[in-house]
Formats: C-alpha cells, sequence, structure tokens
C-alpha cells in the first residue's frame, strides 16, 4: 500500500469510530430509555436485561454504519482540502481519483463485509431478541402497589387500588378491585380495609379483605346487579410472583429473522403455491364463465401474475453454495413452513370455491413480496455505504471550509432523506404497489446519480475551490435558481413604420 493511500485512510479511521460510536449510542440510549422501566419493573435478573439491549445492538448497527460512513467522508476530505494538502497533491501531480482510490476499496470492503453481517449476525440477533422478547412478555410484574392509583395486578385481568398503604405491615384501607379475569361478568369489590401476602409457593398474590360487598353485573345482561356482603374474604390472584424462564429453541422466524437463503427458500415455495393457486382459479373461473353463474367484477378481474423479481437472492445463494455448500443447503432447510388458505372442493361451479383461490393467490403474492423487500433491503443498506463515499466526497472537496457544519449539516439532510425513501420504499413493496428491486434500490440509484454527476463535475474543474464553505454553498444553490427562474424569452419589439 502506497504512503498515500495509507495517509488517507487513517485519515477516515478516526471520524469513523467516533461517528459510529456516538450515532450508535444515540440511538442505543433511544431504545434503552424506551424499554428500559418495562424490563426493571418486570423484576428480570441483571443478565437478561443486558442481554436484551446487547442483542438490540447489531440492529442498531446496520442502521449507523452508512451514517458514519457518510460522516467519516464529509470530514476527512473536507479537513484535507481546507488545510490545502488537497491543493499541494494536485500539484505534484497526484490526481484525485488516486486520491479516492483508496476510499473506495475501503468502501467496497465495508459494503461485503455489512452484505455477511446483515445476512448472517444480524437475523440470528433479531430471532435471539424476538424470542427473548416473548419470554419477557410471559413473565408477569413484581407485585408493587401504590396507592391512590389504579394498579394493573394482573394484566387485562385484575386492577387494584388502595387509599392507604402501610408497606412495613401489607395493610390497606379503602380499597377498590376490579375483576375481569371472567369474560362473562365483571366484578367490583369494595373494602374497608385488607392484608395483601404472597402464598408458600411465592407464586399467587392472596388478599384477606374485610367488611366490604361483592358487586357482579352479567355482561350479557347489564341491568343486572347481583350485590353480595362480607366481613372478611380472600381472594387470589395466581401467577403473579412466577420466576422467568428463557426459552433455550424456537423454529418459528419471522422474514427479519432469517438469511437471505432462507428467505429466497420460502419465496420459492411461495412461488410454486401461486402457480397452484392460479391454475386451479383460472380453471374454476372458466367453469364458472360456462356455467353463466353471476360472478362479481372485481371477481373477474383478479391478477394471477406472479410479483415479478430479478433474482437476487437467487444467484446470492448460488455463490454461497459454491463457497460453502453445507452451509447453504442447511440454511436453505431451516425456514418455516408458510401457512396459505387452502379453498373448499366440493363443487367446481361453487362461488366460494373460486373465492377461496384468490384468497391463496394474494397470501402467496405477498409473502413473495415481503420476503423480496427484506432480501433487496439487506443489499440496499450494505451497497449504501459504498455511495455515502462517492457522495461525499466531491461535496468535502467543493466546500471545503465547511468543517463541521458541512458535515452534521450534509448528514442529517442525506440521512433523513435516504431512510424516508427507504420507509417509503418498503410499505409499497410490501403492498404490491412497486416491484421491491425499484422501491428497495431507488434511493441507492438516485444519490448514486447524484455523486458522479459530482465527480464528473470535479474533474473538469482546474483546481480544487479554494474558498468554498456552508454559506457559499447556499449561495451558490439559491444563485442556480435564480437563473433559471430569472430567464425570459427576448421580447421582439415591432418594426416602426416607415414616416
Amino acid at each position: 500500500m502506497k504512503i498515500l493511500h495509507r495517509y488517507v485512510l487513517k485519515e477516515h479511521l478516526g471520524p469513523l469510530t467516533f461517528a459510529l460510536t456516538a450515532l450508535t449510542s444515540i440511538l442505543l440510549l433511544q431504545y434503552i430509555g424506551k424499554h428500559f422501566g418495562e424490563l426493571v419493573g418486570k423484576g428480570l435478573p441483571t443478565l437478561v436485561i443486558a442481554e436484551f439491549f446487547g442483542l438490540s445492538i447489531p440492529l442498531t448497527v446496520a442502521l449507523t454504519l452508512p451514517m458514519a460512513v457518510l460522516v467519516a467522508t464529509l470530514y476527512a476530505f473536507s479537513r484535507l482540502a481546507a488545510e490545502n494538502e488537497i491543493t499541494a497533491l494536485k500539484a505534484s501531480g497526484v490526481s484525485l481519483v488516486s486520491v479516492l482510490k483508496p476510499v473506495l476499496w475501503a468502501a467496497l470492503g465495508v459494503t461485503i463485509v455489512m452484505i455477511g453481517f446483515n445476512d448472517q449476525i444480524l437475523p440470528r440477533s433479531n430471532h435471539r431478541l424476538a424470542t427473548l422478547q416473548r419470554d419477557i412478555a410471559q413473565k408477569k410484574p413484581t407485585f408493587g402497589l401504590r396507592e391512590q392509583v389504579i394498579n394493573e395486578v394482573s394484566p387485562g385481568k385484575f386492577y387494584l387500588r388502595a387509599g392507604h398503604l402501610d408497606e412495613a405491615s401489607n395493610l390497606m384501607r379503602e380499597v377498590t378491585i376490579y375483576d375481569m379475569a371472567d369474560p362473562t361478568r365483571r366484578r367490583t369489590i369494595y373494602a374497608d380495609s385488607g392484608n395483601m401476602g404472597m402464598s408458600k409457593g411465592m407464586t399467587d398474590l392472596e388478599l384477606t379483605l374485610y367488611n366490604g360487598n361483592t358487586q357482579d353485573v352479567p355482561t350479557a345482561n347489564p341491568d343486572e346487579l347481583q350485590r353480595l356482603y362480607f366481613d372478611s374474604t380472600l381472594v387470589r390472584v395466581r401467577g403473579v410472583g412466577n420466576q422467568f424462564q428463557k426459552t433455550t429453541s424456537d423454529s418459528y422466524k419471522s422474514d427479519r429473522e432469517m438469511t437471505v437463503c432462507e428467505m429466497q427458500a420460502a419465496q420459492d415455495k411461495a412461488r410454486k403455491e401461486h402457480e397452484m393457486a392460479r391454475k386451479e382459479f383460472e380453471k374454476r373461473l372458466a367453469e364458472v364463465k360456462r356455467s353463466k353463474a353471476v360472478v362479481s367484477k372485481d371477481l373477474l378481474e383478479t391478477d394471477t401474475s406472479a410479483p415479478w423479481d430479478i433474482g437476487l437472492g437467487r444467484w446470492y445463494c448460488k455463490a454461497i453454495a459454491l463457497l460453502t455448500p453445507k452451509a447453504a443447503h442447511a440454511q436453505a432447510v431451516s425456514t418455516r413452513t408458510a401457512a396459505f388458505t387452502q379453498g373448499p372442493a366440493p363443487n367446481p361451479l361453487d362461488i366460494s370455491a373460486l373465492q377461496a383461490q384468490r384468497i391463496r393467490l394474494d397470501d402467496s403474492a405477498q409473502l413473495m413480496e415481503a420476503y423480496s423487500v427484506e432480501i433487496h433491503k439487506k443489499f440496499a443498506l450494505a451497497v449504501a455505504c459504498f455511495v455515502f463515499v462517492l457522495l461525499g466526497a466531491p461535496i468535502a472537496l467543493r466546500f471545503p471550509r465547511g468543517g463541521v457544519g458541512l458535515t452534521i449539516g450534509v448528514s442529517l439532510f442525506v440521512f433523513a432523506l435516504y431512510y424516508v425513501c427507504l420507509i417509503a420504499g418498503e410499505s409499497l413493496g410490501k403492498r404490491g404497489l412497486m416491484p421491491a428491486v425499484v422501491s428497495m434500490w431507488m434511493a441507492n440509484v438516485i444519490f448514486g446519480l447524484i455523486a458522479l454527476w459530482m465527480l464528473a463535475r470535479m474533474g473538469q474543474e482546474g483546481s480544487t475551490a479554494r474558498g468554498g464553505d456552508m454559506r457559499e454553498m447556499f449561495d451558490t444553490i439559491r444563485g442556480s435558481i435564480r437563473s433559471k427562474i430569472g430567464r425570459k424569452k427576448p421580447v421582439i419589439q415591432p418594426e416602426r413604420a416607415a414616416a
């Protein structure tokens, strides 16, 4: 490696590390702030909470690494240009292509690493995180009451309010209990006082209530009211203090918990199901038309074509199979079994059977679109690292005195626009309004074309701009807009008639 290449890459390493750490920490802290109260309130072990947030890091890194690459590119090239190092290199006969070459090769390497990260590490961490979240959801919250507040003792079933609480003796006064465990009735219990404690196994909550009454209202007939008075009664709430149990194995996977080869195998299976449903639908539709039965226009105009895809996942899996055939085969076999709605087959002229085949068509098509979107999303996020290097370098060289302001401003604008396009494309692709290859790659294509245009213009310039800063950038944009708006067609004056 040349000294120049090492120097340019070294200039990027520091900003890249700082930006990746800062952005990941910010997003992770936001995620922690959102879920920390729920996790701590359930009395989970510290290691489980640490594992929960540790498994959230890969998803955060997948989103923040392209951002960090853009920040590092803008900052590094802006510093090189501001200190006239680019000018000195050009004066020494070193072209800008030579300066950009090591960064582009490094960006290509980061892209390849990100493809493997998004394909292998990210889905596995998402799967473990989803399993852990289901285990946490089954854990009931640790019992802790606050006075003058309606406390949810058992989620959706049992609520308790106490006017006064004595933490030392567990005595309660002015107790109101809302028992909604039985769907056929609504029970409300009022008591002057009570005492609470746990059962011997520390799994159930036992409430001993004094001097009160119970009101039962049937849900089928809310006008009826049954009231029962008591001097003392025992109310037990089961499962309040159960222990957290971690699932060791879970075979179910959503599309974000699967590798590319697993999704491709599931998509191929959905495509076969779609083809079978299409043939059956067309057969039944022809029979219904021959019988001259009344069929709705919407059913007659059903689109039976399969969603279009370029087969990016299939090419990738073939390449993986050549390198690691056993691993690729194992990934393809471990895919989940997709559930489709099978239509009834009593009478070939039955309209309901025709509608059932249409449901099979829609379900299989939606599943294919969902898998296709997720496959392209994994590759599009990885390629964004390379696109952002192409985009950041000419911007930084054009406005060398932009400094931190340029880095923050351009980064925020590009991030916002890119992820808006990504989210919108994901929604359009899964709804079938746009092919996945178009919806998920349009942001990369747009920014890539802009970057190539700026690189071409940068290559045509005789020297680096000596003073560009943020103000000049805005003045350039404003002047360009004014020049386009201000252009008017020349007005041709009529010739004066001869006197």
